[in-house]
């Protein structure tokens, strides 16, 4: 079993020595063996177990628990509990495959209300209130989505706003898609695009932030990131799998996770 020091593995792994400082602390790698002056001295199974980390914390998606899943399982490998890693691994693997059949689902709902001809609404107009009613979403869920620009609603003479069923097809889309955890600013550029040409390929658009995006997040793209998180997933699951044979090949009181 090699061993390294801090420098070391900062190199190995492509981070700085306080961020090597910083995982121990948080509890992302088992900890260390010290010499006696204090130095740090970290082996193979730490080298991997780096690995996982960074690995799992590749791609931010923090929608319905995964980045909390993400962290318990970098935690149970630190803690050298590789069964439960792996079993909790599994599980999040197959969350990440059901939120991306929600999301090619909600792309799905979003292409059949666009095609749709005729609107289930027959009456002249909605309030606000009815139309948070019909769609079955809160009242500021509904101003949320004008203030983001979503929808421009028209008023009565008299001020009130009022939501023909251009609107509330419009609104449709967006409940479909936030409902699958599209960002807001994703959502937005598919609309704007859909005004321009209905016969837009919204897959592409809404995954495919523009230019002028100055800051992007993964739920802009939300299917790319849900496809590299799974990607991740995956090679996580192997990465546990070969530090579980590591640990069990090495004598208890040579594995960090397993030192008294």
């Amino acid at each position: 079993m090699n061993t390294y020091k801090t420098t070391e593995v900062a190199k190995i792994i492509g981070i700085h020595s306080n961020t090597v400082r910083l995982y121990e602390e948080l509890g992302l790698i088992s900890k260390p063996w010290r010499k006696s002056n204090g130095y740090r001295i970290f082996t193979d199974i730490h080298i991997e177990q780096f690995k996982l980390a960074r690995l799992a914390l590749r791609t931010v998606l923090t929608q319905n628990g995964l980045r909390k899943k993400a962290m318990a399982i970098i935690k149970l490998s630190a803690a050298g509990l590789y069964e439960k890693a792996i079993s909790l691994t599994q599980n999040y693997i197959a969350q990440i495959a059901s939120e991306q059949k929600n999301a090619e689902e909600a792309i799905n709902i979003a292409r059949q209300i666009i095609n749709k001809k005729k609107s289930e609404i027959t009456e002249a107009g909605l309030t606000r209130k009815e139309a948070a009613d019909y769609l079955k979403i809160t009242i500021d869920t509904l101003r949320t989505w004008e203030l983001n620009g979503l929808l421009t609603v028209k008023r009565k003479k008299n001020g009130y706003r009022i939501y023909d069923q251009q609107d509330i097809q419009r609104l449709k889309i967006i409940r479909s898609l936030r409902c699958a955890n599209y960002s807001l600013s994703s959502i937005l550029r598919m609309l704007n695009c859909l005004t321009s040409n209905e016969e837009i390929d919204i897959r592409e658009i809404i995954n495919t932030p523009q230019e002028n995006e100055d800051i992007i997040y993964a739920c802009d793209m939300l299917l790319t990131s849900l496809h590299n998180l799974h990607i991740d997933a995956v090679e996580m699951l192997a990465q546990l799998k070969k530090l579980e044979q590591m640990a069990a090949l090495m004598p208890p009181s040579q594995c960090p996770s397993r030192k008294s």
